[in-house]
């Protein structure tokens, strides 16, 4: 196992961070692909610090790339980084596409002349299909993206096809459902709504504002995705899997599931919705079906929504002072 080595994009997030536990976990040589700021922000990764190695590199600028995949030499890629967050997606279309389908490409590029053998990663997205015509959604269902976020996604996802099909390179999308925990950034509506939940528990708000509450999602656990993840590059080959939990919920549901973790049933007078919250092109109904990655890769997800928002809810009181 000591031979093994891999290089994660977005190893500071919340996906990066958690892949990058299991892999040293695993005895792997760990590179982190990290952008040059005067002060990134490594909190994620304080428990294992100085078990990977971080490297400099951005998914706009083909040669930091290049460098980084020399230099790693890795076995495995996972690409996970990108511009994630589909509300910024609409106000900046272009950079998204740059960073998030663009991005992938210059992977795949600096792969193909340094690490043609590695096994590689693509983290795709359910925000592909969109308006979706059938519920659940598998890895044959037609893709519609509603988003700038998306239509990148989709890009990358192609991109992926077109270089193990015209290289024989080993490159495996995993379109993987929303996934959350407690490092989920703060923008992001699960979170947005432990820690609302946390400030109006602790005091420190009266209100929650959010979007569309009739949207429906397929909620896992991040820990559980990586691991997911890790099984699609283990697959004897190459080839594209759907990770979900293959259940469903509203945010509302989400929204009520967190009060009534932290005590408050009668939620309603605390929440608001205003429609700059809401998306110009609305995803609706996403669920997945994960029966192809049980069947060829043992995976399934183990925790269940009530268990993901109390981790969420519980993480954000600490937080606030309240245990």
């Amino acid at each position: 196992m000591a031979d093994r080595s891999a290089l994660i994009t977005g190893v500071t997030g919340q996906d990066g961070s958690y892949l990058a536990e299991l892999l040293v976990s695993k005895g792997y040589k760990v590179y982190g692909l990290v952008r040059r700021l005067s002060s990134p922000n490594m909190s994620h990764l304080k428990g294992i610090r100085d078990a990977i190695e971080i490297l400099d590199g951005d998914l706009m600028d083909q040669t930091s790339l290049q460098q980084a995949v020399k230099a790693a030499d890795p076995t495995e890629i996972y690409n996970l980084a990108a511009q994630s967050f589909v509300a910024a997606s609409f106000s900046q279309p272009v950079l998204t596409g740059e960073v998030t389908a663009l991005g992938a490409v210059r992977m795949l590029e600096a792969a193909r002349a340094h690490a043609p053998t590695a096994r590689f990663y693509q983290a795709a997205s359910s925000e592909m299909f969109g308006h979706v015509e059938r519920e659940p959604q598998d890895e044959l269902t037609r893709f519609h993206p509603r988003s700038p976020y998306g239509v990148a996604k989709v890009y990358a996802y192609w991109a992926c096809v077109n270089y193990r099909e015209a290289y024989g390179m080993f490159v495996s999308n995993g379109i993987l459902f929303n996934h959350e925990s407690e490092r989920r950034g703060i923008e992001f509506v699960t979170r947005k709504i432990s820690d609302g939940v946390a400030r109006i528990v602790t005091g420190h708000a009266k209100h929650l504002t959010l979007g569309n509450l009739d949207a429906r999602r397929d909620w896992g656990y991040a820990p559980d995705y990586v691991e997911f993840m890790w099984r699609t590059l283990q697959h004897q080959v190459p080839d594209d899997f759907v990770g979900a939990t293959g259940e469903s919920h509203t945010v509302r549901e989400f929204v009520a599931a967190a009060f009534h973790e932290a005590g408050i049933d009668a939620w309603e007078p605390f929440v608001r919705t205003d429609d700059r919250f809401k998306r110009p092109s609305e995803v609706y109904n996403l669920r997945g079906d994960p029966s192809k990655a049980a069947q060829r890769l043992g995976w399934k997800a183990t925790t269940r929504f009530d268990e993901l928002v109390r981790t969420m809810v519980r993480a954000d009181l600490a937080r606030y002072g309240r245990t």
